[in-house]
Formats: structure tokens, C-alpha cells, sequence
């Protein structure tokens, strides 16, 4: 675990003692009886995939730790609106606080005005946070091999598959791809940036796939799609076909055009 993720998990600890102050389990899960608006994350990523579409899976964050402040005017519902309107078939939200300037608050904004899956992008190093994740209508959790020990990654995913919210699993390298497979009901994402030297290579993608494509998983490569030769690599030598993109969307001159590119790519 390099230095900067160590921080994150650390300043994540601090902040989940004060979340269980504020939000007992007991009140998450009284608040996720009365929400009516989850959707099936991974069964429309599926189908998605059967219907041979392209699926972007688009970014709402604010800032990032290795690239600062990304989006200065920065409005959550605003650009849910431009991806929405422009072809994105899921959004990502950052809620992460401290190092992303992210808020959970966000998904239960984006919730309440638009009919779209959420991915809650967080660190989830404890099973806690699915309940919390949900109880704000979130429909996919992440789990990063990396940030967690084997055994919290197993606990993490059990309670979301207790909550019905999907997981995806995200893995960097050989090791973490064949541990993945034994998350047999989640979807599994491929982050092409190297945590250690930060460094990106959508080798990683083609690599990896190899190792989950024969396990029909429903695999997302992450990090480093700049453009749709970007996407037509990896579609064409790793046969991925969802993309999560975030920081080439959010720095780009005109977000609306650059999604349409992307959304727009025919199998």
C-alpha cells in the first residue's frame, strides 16, 4: 500500500467514527426501507453487455490527490445532467471527503432528480459502509483489493450481497485479478494506474482480462481513457466493452462532446 493510499485509509477511520455517531446501522437500515429508487447496477451492466453496447460508467468528483482540484465551478447535479443527456449508462460519485472533496450527500442529490445506477466511489475498508453507502441510494459499492486485507474484502462483499447492492471489485495486478475471481457475484473493474508509481498503462487492461475474461465476469477498465482510440484499444485486444472515465471527461473543454464520443462508439 504506497504512502497516499495509507493516508486515505487512515483519515478514512477518523471519519467512520464520527459517521457511526450521527448514522447507527440500525438507523441506515431503517433509512433504506424507505427509499424506492434502487437500481440493479450489475444486471444492467449484463444486459448491456449482451446487447453488444458500450457502457460508460461516468465521473463526478471534484478533486484528487494526485491531480488537486479538477472541476473549479464545480455542481454535482449539473454534470449528472451533461452525462445523463450525453450517453453515460451509469455515473460514478467520488464521496470520499478529505482527499476527493466528495460527499455522500451527492448520490441521494443525483437520486432524488434523475433514474440512473450509482457507483458510491469510496474507500470501503469495513462492512459498516455498505449500509451507509445504501441508506444514501447508493447501488454499487467499490472494494479495492489493494486498500483492504483478504478477509475485509470477503466481509465487505458479504454484507453487500446481504443488502442486495452490487460490489465492484477492483484489481491492479496478477495476484489481486485471481483472488477477484472468488467474488463470484460481482463485477470486476481494472484499474490501469499503477498505485505505486502512479504511472497508467492500458496494457494492464489487456493483460488482467485474460486472467477474468474466461470467468464471464462483467469486467470495467478504469483510468487513463483520454480518447476513443483509448477505448477502441482495449475494446479490440481485451474485449471490454464498460469504461469508467472520469478526469479526461471532467478537465475536457466541452464534456458534452467528449462523452458523445465515447457513448457513441458501435461494436
Amino acid at each position: 500500500m504506497n504512502n497516499v493510499l495509507k493516508k486515505i485509509i487512515e483519515k478514512k477511520k477518523e471519519k467512520l467514527a464520527l459517521y457511526k455517531n450521527k448514522y447507527s446501522e440500525n438507523k441506515n437500515f431503517e433509512k433504506i426501507k424507505y427509499i424506492k429508487n434502487f437500481l440493479n447496477f450489475k444486471d444492467k451492466l449484463e444486459n448491456r453487455n449482451l446487447e453488444k453496447k458500450v457502457s460508460i460508467i461516468a465521473e463526478i468528483k471534484k478533486a484528487s490527490p494526485s491531480a488537486g482540484i479538477i472541476v473549479k465551478e464545480f455542481n454535482h447535479l449539473d454534470l449528472a445532467k451533461i452525462y445523463i443527456n450525453n450517453g453515460a449508462s451509469f455515473l460514478s460519485v467520488l464521496t470520499e471527503e478529505d482527499f476527493f472533496l466528495g460527499k455522500l450527500d451527492y448520490i441521494k442529490d443525483i437520486k432524488n432528480k434523475f433514474q440512473i445506477p450509482i457507483l458510491c466511489k469510496d474507500f470501503f475498508i469495513e462492512p459498516y459502509q455498505v449500509s451507509l453507502a445504501k441508506s444514501f441510494g447508493a447501488d454499487c459499492i467499490l472494494i479495492i483489493l489493494s486498500a483492504v486485507e483478504k478477509s475485509q474484502a470477503k466481509d465487505i462483499y458479504q454484507a453487500a450481497n446481504d443488502l442486495k447492492i452490487s460490489t465492484l471489485i477492483e484489481v491492479h495486478d496478477e495476484d489481486e485479478a485471481e483472488f477477484a475471481l472468488s467474488f463470484k457475484d460481482s463485477i470486476i473493474g481494472i484499474n490501469n494506474r499503477n498505485l505505486k508509481s502512479l504511472e497508467i498503462s492500458l496494457e494492464t487492461s489487456v493483460k488482467l482480462s485474460k486472467i477474468l475474461k474466461p470467468h464471464k465476469f462483467p469486467l470495467i477498465s478504469e483510468s487513463g481513457i483520454n480518447s476513443t482510440n483509448d477505448l477502441n484499444f482495449i475494446i479490440k485486444n481485451a474485449k471490454i466493452y464498460n469504461f469508467l472515465i472520469g478526469e479526461s471527461l471532467l478537465k475536457s473543454q466541452n464534456i458534452a462532446e467528449k462523452l458523445k464520443g465515447f457513448s457513441t462508439i458501435t461494436l
